[in-house]
């Protein structure tokens, strides 16, 4: 038996999605919305199938420099909360340029910055403060910003924030 160090293996890790047979229009959808994104290489069904010959069948793209990998598989799966990719945002305007671009045309919101898009993954848009308010040294600020992002659905700083100063009387 040969072993082999951790340090000599290179693995690369990419996230492959399941779709019904939307591939094409999501991979176009999230390039949109993403910067630093881009479509790589779409396989087409040729005439030996078992898709209609020039359709996807699998595909690769690039969402603000991550890559992925897709296929469309048909509809035996679907997409669960059980994944979901979070996006850490800046500000506010951040937040909010995410969460309607993913709502966009049948998306559904949910709740503490959770929502599903139109092909129905999830996603959660996240603003980097909340982190911060969260990790407060004074507890009665972290909890106080905890239980306002608890009632948010789209998660709004200036909210978070609000609550946080109410709990410390600043």
């Amino acid at each position: 038996m040969t072993i082999t160090s951790v340090s000599s293996i290179t693995s690369s890790i990419t996230p492959c999605l399941w779709f019904d047979d939307q591939l094409e229009e999501a991979a176009h959808f999230y390039t949109a919305l993403f910067p630093n994104s881009s479509i790589g290489h779409l396989s087409r069904y040729g005439e030996a199938g078992p898709g209609e010959p020039g359709t996807v069948m699998a595909g690769e793209f690039t969402l603000d420099g991550m890559a992925f990998r897709a296929i469309n598989g048909g509809p035996m799966f679907r997409f669960t909360e059980a994944v979901s990719f979070a996006i850490s945002c800046a500000d506010q305007a951040e937040v909010d340029h995410y969460w309607d671009g993913l709502l966009a045309d049948g998306g559904e919101e949910s709740m503490c910055g959770w929502l599903k898009d139109r092909f129905g993954l999830s996603w959660q848009v996240v603003p980097t403060r909340l982190f911060e308010l969260l990790s407060d040294p004074d507890p009665a600020r972290a909890q106080a910003a905890q239980a306002a992002m608890l009632q948010m659905r789209r998660i709004v700083v200036a909210d978070l924030e609000a609550a946080a100063d109410a709990a410390s009387g600043s």
